[in-house]
């Protein structure tokens, strides 16, 4: 081979691989929420991990940040302890964390029980991974976390493992 072959094939290889790295990122990206997803999610009943049926609508008007997981989903469980440290940080100040398990109640109840997570964790069954593709949630990957200003409009998407100092930068911008 000669050299204008070798970087002729160096240049197609480099193309290649921006273009992977670009498609791999738009997936790892969630997309636009639907119209009044958000109204949808504050229209919405669910239960509590201790079995009270509780209306989203309590918390509207408020900085919300919604984290659609799943007890059988690793990086979930390993980002909760952080959210739990971080609500009581907030203390209701900034941002209320919520949790949206995409589980069984029973699954849901006994890793309550078990973990005591400081903030409220509610039952959405499979129905709740509709729910957090209306929110933007195309690919239906968990984790899944939205945050909503007071005025129920969505600030910001994550998908996948939480980075907490994105979190806590995004939620100290007003």
């Amino acid at each position: 081979m000669n050299k204008k072959t070798i970087g002729l094939f160096i240049a197609v290889a480099a193309l290649f691989a921006v273009i992977g790295v670009a498609v791999g990122n738009q997936r790892n990206q969630a997309q636009s929420a639907k119209p009044n997803a958000v109204e949808r999610l504050y229209a919405q009943s669910l239960t509590d991990a201790g079995g009270t049926p509780q209306k989203l609508s309590q918390w509207k008007g408020k900085p919300l940040v919604v984290n659609f997981w799943a007890t059988w989903c690793a990086p979930c469980v390993e980002e909760m302890p952080e959210l739990s440290a971080l609500q009581k940080e907030l203390a209701g100040t900034q941002a209320q964390i919520i949790g949206i398990g995409i589980d069984s109640p029973s699954n849901i109840r006994d890793f309550a029980a078990k973990y005591q997570i400081s903030y409220p964790l509610y039952i959405g069954g499979m129905e709740a991974s509709e729910l957090s593709r209306q929110l933007g949630n195309q690919a239906g990957g968990l984790p899944f976390t939205v945050l909503i200003r007071e005025d129920g409009s969505i600030r910001k998407t994550f998908l996948g493992r939480l980075k907490m100092t994105e979190l806590r930068a995004e939620l100290a911008r007003r």
